[in-house]
């Protein structure tokens, strides 16, 4: 088994409304964010059973899902690498590509591309990003993602910073990390456990993998793709928009 997805599912809707559901089961058109997202992936044609990693009511997650997906379970919600890391256990193929349960738009031709340039560049890790013309609807949920820092050239990818700890200047930037990314499963393991959480929030942030890559002297590479692929749904005024880009 090369490939396996993991899906980062476990967090709580809590900007959704009252009376919380887990986030990914926030229903768009009828049916579970995360479904979306499932599909798409099924269309990639992987061997390796994905793994979703689950938390809040983590039990109705996998009620919906059924047991075609492999569960792990995040007890305290401490940031994605911290998430990512509950599912060590769950992985046994030699690649990992990392997304999320709340972004309904990302498309199977996107995951495939990234892939294929995952493998042809022999990468340690490899991740998409997307640029915008501003910040505004419907991209007014991406200007909370992390920014991405590139060489003066506009190449190289010298680091990610989250929107939270970013200057004034860093959150003028336009190319965001949307947190899809691919990683050679050993190297991976190895150096997850490097990532600190010093940050605004105390979490352990998977962004700063890129830091830990770029130290080591690896190279980040990336594919930029549409940013409606990339629409997270995080609040009611992000369902309202993806509702409407769902029928476009």
């Amino acid at each position: 088994m090369k490939n396996q997805f993991v899906i980062l599912a476990a967090g709580k809707g809590t900007r959704m409304g009252p009376n919380p559901v887990p986030k990914v089961l926030t229903m768009l058109n009828h049916k579970p964010l995360i479904l979306y997202v499932l599909e798409e992936i099924e269309k990639v044609g992987q061997l390796a059973k994905p793994v979703v990693v689950t938390g809040f009511k983590h039990k109705e997650v996998e009620a919906v899902l059924g047991d075609g997906f492999l569960y792990a379970f995040q007890e305290k919600q401490l940031g994605t690498a911290h998430a990512l890391m509950a599912a060590r256990r769950k992985v046994r193929a030699e690649n990992v590509v990392v997304l999320y349960g709340d972004m309904p738009f990302i498309q199977a031709d996107s995951l495939k591309e990234l892939v294929r340039m995952h493998f042809k560049t022999g990468s340690n890790i490899s991740m998409l990003t997307s640029q915008v013309e501003n910040y505004r609807a419907p991209f007014s949920s991406l200007e909370h993602y992390g920014r991405i820092l590139r060489e003066p050239a506009g190449h190289d990818i010298v680091g990610i910073v989250e929107f939270k700890d970013a200057t004034d200047a860093q959150r003028k930037i336009r190319e965001v990390n949307p947190g899809i990314y691919m990683f050679n499963a050993k190297w991976l393991w190895e150096n997850l456990k490097h990532i600190g959480n010093k940050n605004a929030q105390s979490e352990y942030y998977l962004t700063d993998i890129a830091k830990v890559a770029i130290e080591s002297g690896q190279k980040i590479h990336s594919l930029m793709i549409d940013p409606k692929e990339v629409l997270g749904v995080n609040s009611r005024e992000d369902l309202a928009i993806a509702e409407k880009v769902l029928v476009v």
